[in-house]
């Protein structure tokens, strides 16, 4: 029953940890890097670095090569703004790794143009050269060209676009954008997967156009771009078309003015999206803090419970356990008790063959025939006789009579005669006719004997116990 109950706790304790294990599942990769791209949609910069820094962890870890790339080049995208060179370091990393492991070219393309771009934006703010962002996306749009991919095809002109603009090199940009404008112009404006890259070619060609002071083709150009529900997207178009219209009317002052203005907005704008994703930081750390107070709140039960139930079962378990010991002192006692009384049978089963025998042999001694003769005839007992009785006693007797000569070496052989007698079981009329005595003389006789030799002055007490302890 012990074991039993012992298997019991066992078995509830494993099943509360698998329960608790299950509930406590770890994050992968690929789910941290979906929180990390959610995060940054909702414009909560730090939040995303945090977790896409903890899915390139768990992706190297898990050896997950593609999330790992990924990742890398998600968190470069979310520095780029503020650090450009951290930016590209991480996209550089990025491009290790996908050559180490390559799974799919497009996104080949796509790291190398990421990789140029922030080469470019290094050069730009450095005033550097641009050579290692020119190599980056022409790599990439070489494998663009040779693989057919429009898409990347476009966003690599795009790119170079740029670049020539930052090298103020404008007749170049306007070439590679209008190359980049003319494989989206077949392929019309809904088409699948180049929507999205139309608003950033348009808006270089634009940008270039302005630039070479050919104001009717930017507003032109300005006017195609449809921000949708981009706000920052459409404050660019709105911001040109007015420095446009200003450089039309030849209000320089009045132009500069307005950039002023515009770069003050586009300060105000970041810093509301500083100020959101602080809101989205604090809301978020406030989840986490609810999440966990519940989490501690539900492992603080569940501990609770596993105690309960571990202590009812301890509980019984010693309730069991002293059951099961009483119940086999009670076997064990009844066992001695059985043995006891086997013990007490055979003992009495001893005695009386020891009886048997005593009886049986004292019968046959010649010696003691003469006791058993009338109680009224005179007896006479020669020492030999007496020599022979005592032999014989101390033979089945267990030498009783010989501790006793040796115990008392004062005494007469007449009281050692009274005790063999006495021992015998021998009335006191055939003692008396033995030394010729009266009853009352032996009796008195017998409680001397009691007294003197054997020192005991107990009337309750009489000579044959005296003997018998002996």
């Amino acid at each position: 029953m012990f074991t039993r109950a012992f298997y019991i706790f066992v078995v509830g304790v494993l099943l509360m940890a698998c329960s608790q294990q299950q509930a406590s599942n770890p994050q992968t990769a690929a789910q941290c890097l979906e929180e990390a791209e959610a995060a940054l949609a909702e414009d909560s910069v730090r939040q995303g670095e945090t977790l896409l820094r903890k899915a390139i962890l768990l992706s190297e870890e898990a050896e997950d090569w593609h999330t790992n790339y990924i990742a890398y080049q998600r968190l470069a995208d979310a520095l780029s703004q503020a650090n450009p060179v951290e930016a590209l370091r991480l996209m550089k990393k990025a491009l290790a790794v996908y050559e180490q492991h390559p799974d799919n070219e497009q996104n080949y393309v796509i790291l190398l143009d990421y990789a140029g771009t922030y080469a470019a934006q290094v050069a730009f703010i450095n005033e550097g050269a641009y050579d290692e962002a020119l190599d980056f996306i022409h790599r990439a749009y070489d494998i663009a060209k040779n693989k057919q991919m429009t898409d990347q095809m476009c966003q690599t002109l795009t790119s170079l676009a740029n670049i020539a603009w930052a090298k103020e090199d404008y007749r170049q940009a306007v070439d590679y954008a209008r190359q980049a404008e003319s494989l989206l112009a077949p392929l019309g404006e809904d088409s699948e997967g180049l929507t999205d890259l139309r608003p950033g070619t348009l808006q270089v060609l634009a940008r270039s156009y302005f630039f070479l002071n050919m104001l009717d083709s930017a507003e032109t150009v300005y006017r195609q771009i449809e921000p949708g529900d981009d706000v920052h997207l459409a404050y660019i178009v709105q911001s040109n078309l007015a420095k446009i219209a200003l450089r039309r009317m030849g209000a320089t002052q009045v132009e500069d003015s307005v950039a002023g203005a515009f770069e003050q907005i586009e300060d105000f704008y970041y810093k509301a999206l500083e100020q959101k994703d602080a809101y989205y930081q604090e809301t978020l750390r406030q989840e986490m803090e609810n999440q966990q107070l519940a989490y501690r709140s539900q492992m603080y039960g569940r501990t609770l419970l596993i105690i309960m139930i571990a202590s009812l079962l301890v509980i019984l378990a010693m309730v069991l356990m002293v059951r099961y010991r009483m119940r086999l002192q009670q076997q064990r006692q009844q066992q001695l008790q059985q043995e006891a009384e086997h013990q007490k049978t055979l003992l009495h089963q001893a005695n009386e063959v020891v009886a048997f025998l005593q009886d049986f042999i004292l019968e046959r001694t010649e010696a003691l025939k003469k006791l058993s003769q009338s109680a009224d005839s005179r007896i006479y007992l020669s020492p030999h006789e007496w020599n022979e009785i005592e032999r014989t006693l101390n033979a089945i007797d267990n030498n009783r009579f010989a501790r006793i000569r040796e115990h008392h070496p004062t005494m007469h052989d007449d009281d050692i005669h009274l005790c063999i007698l006495t021992r015998l079981g021998i009335s006191n009329r055939t003692i008396g006719n033995i030394y010729c005595l009266t009853v009352s003389a032996v009796q008195h006789r017998k409680l001397k004997l009691k007294k003197d030799v054997f020192g005991e002055s107990n009337p309750d007490i009489t000579l044959e116990q005296i003997l018998n302890r002996k």
